[in-house]
């Protein structure tokens, strides 16, 4: 490696050691590499700046951040939750399984792993620990592994991202991810019944009769949202990133006009948090278009491509090869870094072996929200943790089963692409 890279991976090492703000790290790292390469510090400037003015599909991931916030500060949770309940709440372990059944049905609203855990997720929690035979630890599992699937069922902020550095059809990413994030919603479930059976778990109380019109009532207008979304998408009424605009005013009018649940005070609340969240992830795109920047000028794709190539590789060997390097970065690394920066730097070595693009982006995005619940630094798990104070030792403990079985469903992925392909392709898109 050159001195100029040697410069930026070392910045990059030092701001996270010292737990600066990842963003602000690879920023800092990219001027490092300007400054010892000997060019123009204005040139931090110009590719952050022409990255996001170019970059349309940006747009899609503050609005979506807003949607998933006006949810979870409205009654939109809990409404999701009670027509959930009618669904799956009397088998065995009832509770958790309506957790995960909640997790696919507000995914296909925020696309949004840790607004699923904030939002239904604490409310799933606290109506498990009220019973007996839910353990904190297992409450806990159950709810950062069911918020995986967030991201996976369409709309999804990784996807959105994963798009923006690939070139992909952000269309055909959602509608790719739908098939996956159901699975991801069976295996939970098996493994949940399996638990539970050998627990001796409770069932949920019954729902009378006479409260099935009230309850299925509450939850249709926000079951509504993820057939506008998708029927929009694919009609060609709005794009993907307009999708996005839809699904903010979807949860507005409902939190605020409909359920009368927002006030003032509350919407202030809900788009200050939505801005600073945006802002995090923007500074932290700003610093991926910098480090994208050096690498290519050193020609670290163009290099990783040349090796993969050496190494004689199918498509096959590769994708386990990366699922692989995937799993040990997300015990570590944000997923936000994954995206931007390795991401991009094995998008060539994808190309050169004909790997499909929008089946390489689902198995990615599976392959790190499997991180976010893997320790030591798995991100659901301390957000939970701070949310209801349930130790991370004890998550952990619960959680190597439904850990086993996500990592099982996506080597399915992996060995039989039609899974995840054949719906976007049955919809008419070019995949190839």
């Amino acid at each position: 490696m050159t001195l100029p890279l040697w410069a930026l991976l070392g910045v990059m090492v030092v701001g996270m050691t010292m737990r600066a703000p990842i963003g602000f790290s690879m920023i800092a790292a990219g001027i490092a590499y300007l400054a010892v390469k000997g060019q123009d510090m204005g040139l931090a400037a110009e590719q952050v700046a022409n990255g996001l003015y170019n970059s349309y599909v940006l747009l899609a991931v503050p609005l979506f951040i807003l949607a998933a916030n006006l949810m979870n500060a409205g009654t939109i949770s809990e409404r999701i939750f009670d027509f959930c309940r009618i669904l799956v709440g009397r088998m065995r372990g009832g509770l958790a399984q309506v957790d995960i059944l909640v997790s696919v049905v507000f995914s296909g609203m925020s696309g949004s792993a840790i607004a699923d855990a904030a939002g239904p997720g604490l409310v799933t929690i606290k109506q498990m620990l009220r019973k007996p035979g839910y353990s904190p630890g297992f409450a806990g599992a159950v709810v950062v592994s069911s918020a995986t699937i967030g991201p996976i069922v369409p709309p999804s902020i990784p996807m959105v991202i994963y798009a923006l550095v690939s070139g992909t059809s952000v269309g055909a990413l959602f509608l790719a991810g739908v098939v996956p994030g159901l699975l991801m919603a069976v295996v939970l479930m098996i493994a949940v019944h399996v638990i539970a059976t050998r627990r001796n778990m409770p069932r949920d109380e019954p729902v009378p009769l006479r409260d099935y019109p009230r309850l299925i009532w509450r939850g249709a207008l926000p079951l509504s949202l993820p057939v506008v979304l998708l029927t929009g998408i694919y009609t060609g009424a709005f794009t993907p990133t307009e999708a996005a605009a839809v699904a903010a005013l979807h949860a507005l009018v409902l939190a605020g006009a409909v359920y009368r649940a927002l006030d003032w005070r509350a919407l202030y609340t809900v788009l200050l948090e939505s801005t600073r969240a945006s802002a995090v992830i923007t500074v932290i795109i700003a610093g991926a278009f910098l480090m994208s920047y050096a690498f290519t000028a050193e020609g670290v794709p163009q290099a990783l491509a040349q090796w993969v190539d050496a190494m004689d590789l199918s498509q096959l060997q590769f994708l386990l090869m990366v699922s692989a390097v995937f799993l040990v970065l997300g015990c570590f690394l944000d997923v936000s870094v994954m995206l931007l920066v390795f991401v991009p730097m094995l998008l060539p070595s994808a190309k050169l072996l004909g790997v499909d693009l929008v089946h390489f982006g689902v198995v990615v995005v599976v392959n790190m929200m499997i991180g976010l619940v893997t320790p030591p630094f798995g991100m659901l798990l301390f957000v939970t943790n701070a949310l209801t104070g349930i130790p991370i030792r004890d998550m952990i403990r619960e959680g190597w089963a439904f850990l086993l079985m996500l990592t099982l469903l996506l080597l399915a992925l992996v060995l039989f692409p039609q899974i995840v392909l054949w719906l976007p392709q049955s919809m008419g898109y070019g995949l190839k």
